[in-house]
């Protein structure tokens, strides 16, 4: 786990042991204020553009799930016209009880894998400036939905080529300009990626020493059984008390209490958002 997010867990209580990865979904929350981090333990979804209040009651009430990610920013974001996601849905989905999971997607690896994401490329020459000023407005957007400070907010790096060495330093970057700037503005960083590509070589970095890195990571790996534990791009100790998710599966259609949606599953002991 990163230093700056386990000395925080630490100070309010919240370092507490998980029974299992299969437990019961629910929210460890500190009663000390709005900027505490909150952490959801249990399953999740996410899905490219935010349902309708309508499908997150029905969901909510029929489902297991009790997390759903949100797109709310980033210039490489594919669902950019977002017209459920507003305040007043921010606020009546958290006071339903769900836990939200912000997603940004930013500029994207100069190697990244898919040519949709080709237009978004980090400029090499100015990736920590870059990775600055999407963080500034990363957190900008976040307020502008009322996601306080303390929210974790993850940056989605799509699949790139980690052994094409200078375009991964370059992404890494661009990523630590970003934790940066994000972290400053009093928000958790965090961090979503393929196993095999950017969780990979952030799991190098963190055994190189490098500083500037996420406090919570996200790894998609599909095909395999939901875990938290047991990633083979990551040792036991990385990232390891509440600063996991596992998306574990892909574009999978489900309906509950008559709503239908196309959604990735994810496995959660992470930081969420924080409400104002």
């Amino acid at each position: 786990m990163h230093r700056l997010l386990a000395a925080t867990l630490t100070l309010i209580g919240l370092l507490v042991p998980v029974a299992s990865a299969a437990a019961e979904s629910g929210v460890v929350a500190a009663d000390r204020g709005d900027t505490a981090p909150r952490i959801f333990q249990g399953r999740g979804f996410d899905t490219c553009q935010a349902p309708d209040l309508a499908t997150m009651r029905a969901w909510r009430a029929s489902s297991a799930y009790g997390a759903v990610g949100i797109y709310f920013g980033g210039r490489a974001r594919a669902c950019s016209s977002q017209a459920n996601l507003t305040t007043d849905w921010v606020r009546q989905t958290t006071d339903a009880g769900w836990s939200l999971l912000p997603i940004y997607v930013g500029s994207q690896s100069p190697c990244v894998n898919g040519s949709n994401k080709n237009p978004y490329r980090i400029d090499p020459d100015r990736a920590a400036d870059q990775g600055g000023t999407e963080g500034e407005d990363a957190v900008s957007s976040a307020k502008a939905l009322g996601l306080g400070k303390g929210s974790a907010l993850y940056l989605d790096m799509e699949a790139y080529d980690i052994s094409d060495t200078s375009c991964a330093a370059a992404t890494l970057t661009f990523l630590r300009g970003w934790d940066r700037q994000v972290r400053a503005a009093g928000y958790l960083a965090g961090f979503y990626s393929s196993a095999d590509s950017g969780i990979k070589h952030l799991e190098t970095a963190r055994e190189a020493g490098t500083a500037d890195l996420p406090d919570a990571v996200w790894y998609a790996r599909w095909g395999v059984s939901a875990t938290l534990t047991n990633e083979p791009a990551l040792s036991d100790s990385a990232w390891a008390s509440h600063a996991r998710i596992h998306q574990y599966a892909g574009s999978v259609t489900e309906s509950y209490g008559g709503k239908k949606l196309t959604v990735d599953r994810d496995l959660l002991d992470a930081p969420v958002a924080v409400v104002d």
